[in-house]
């Protein structure tokens, strides 16, 4: 069978999937990952490097999605409360992980625990009704923070790895990274005020959705290029360009039209795939320790977030904690390309990997039972 053949197989189970899983309160990129689990098994000859390169397309576009759901004003507002927490919560992640790798702190740890800290934005998304408008930003914010945070350590320890960088030049990578985040979203700041208006008429003056797509599209694989030769991931880039491109920069009409051709590119043809070669890749060993692991992750997580959020009550700060304690897909892809690269061992990237897998999946059953509690008892959170 040809690569198409498996790309439209990949796609339809995928949907039918997520469909089912959306119908039964679940966020559907679980069934499409759920869809790959199945596949793996089916398909033992898949091209996969073609199917490599079409997942790649999967993660720039959902972190495309992603920094379009936001804006630079609600992620600094949101980066005050939601970064603290992520730093915290990485560093005590770290410190779990050192019983694992005999107390002696390596990359395993570095790399593991920053999977172990990443949010899910979609299920932060499906449980956004249940948080409240001013903690959905929060939320959001770090989901965005913890994505970026976990592809900059690996992509530093990377680097840090092949060219045998010193602390100093490591020092210097880390700084490289920082100036272009900064540079970027300071030049959207600046024309945002300067030049708002003039973008907004030349935005109207693209007759076609194809010119309004074609036009992104420039931006952001500029964008991806740049960030993939100074060492970073390319869909930090991707994520920085739906960011710039917000609807207080280039008026409410032209990122409505955006967004519906963004969304429908994500979610009609490469999310499933990404999501399905992560269920299709999924490697992990089942054990007593594995078991032990997980549940020690979750706790710790769980309750660490439970008192950064509270507010009101035990049930609402649950409710908030479960959807920072998300875990997330693009752990699995963090701990995919560590492994690739060697500065994960197969030991710790199964643990990693079962870990994110089944924090998807307890975060939502969790937010779902809590949230259908507060809505029989006529509960509201705001």
């Amino acid at each position: 069978m040809d690569v198409i053949g498996y790309v439209f197989i990949i796609i339809a189970a995928g949907r039918i999937l997520a469909e089912v899983f959306e119908r039964i309160g679940y966020p559907g990129f679980l069934g499409e990952i759920s869809a790959g689990l199945v596949l793996g098994v089916v398909f033992v000859n898949l091209p996969r490097d073609e199917m490599s390169l079409l997942a790649q397309f999967g993660i720039f576009f959902l972190m495309i999605y992603s920094g379009l759901e936001l804006t630079p004003e609600e992620v600094r507002l949101g980066g005050r409360k939601s970064f603290p927490i992520y730093v915290v919560t990485y560093l005590v992640m770290l410190f779990i992980t050192l019983p694992f790798t005999g107390y002696s702190l390596s990359y395993d740890n570095l790399v593991v625990a920053a999977i172990l800290s990443v949010a899910s934005a979609p299920i932060v998304i499906t449980l956004a009704r249940f948080f409240g408008k001013e903690f959905l930003h929060i939320a959001l914010s770090y989901a965005v923070i913890s994505e970026v945070g976990s592809l900059v350590i690996l992509y530093l320890l990377i680097n840090f790895e092949l060219h045998h960088l010193s602390y100093a030049g490591l020092f210097l990578e880390f700084m490289k990274d920082v100036l272009f985040l900064t540079v970027v979203l300071g030049l959207n700041y600046v024309i945002g005020i300067q030049h708002k208006v003039q973008i907004i008429r030349a935005l109207r003056r693209l007759k076609s959705d194809e010119a309004v797509f074609g036009v992104f599209m420039i931006l952001s694989t500029s964008l991806a290029l740049i960030s993939e030769e100074i060492g970073l991931h390319f869909s930090i880039g991707g994520f920085l360009a739906g960011l710039l491109l917000h609807s207080d920069l280039v008026g409410t009409k032209q990122y409505e039209r955006l967004h519906t051709i963004i969304s429908g590119i994500t979610y009609g043809i490469f999310a499933p795939i990404f999501f399905a070669w992560r269920g299709i890749n999924f490697e992990t060993e089942f054990s007593l320790e594995v078991v032990y692991f997980f549940v020690l992750i979750y706790m710790v997580r769980v309750l660490l977030t439970t008192l950064f959020v509270w507010k009101d009550n035990l049930r609402s700060s649950m409710l908030r904690a479960t959807g920072i304690a998300s875990f997330g897909v693009l752990g699995l892809l963090v701990g995919e390309l560590g492994y690739e690269h060697g500065i994960l061992s197969a030991h710790m990237y199964a643990l990693a990997s079962l870990a994110s897998i089944m924090g998807i999946f307890i975060s939502a059953t969790i937010g779902r039972i809590i949230s259908y509690i507060n809505k029989r008892q006529g509960i509201e959170i705001h």
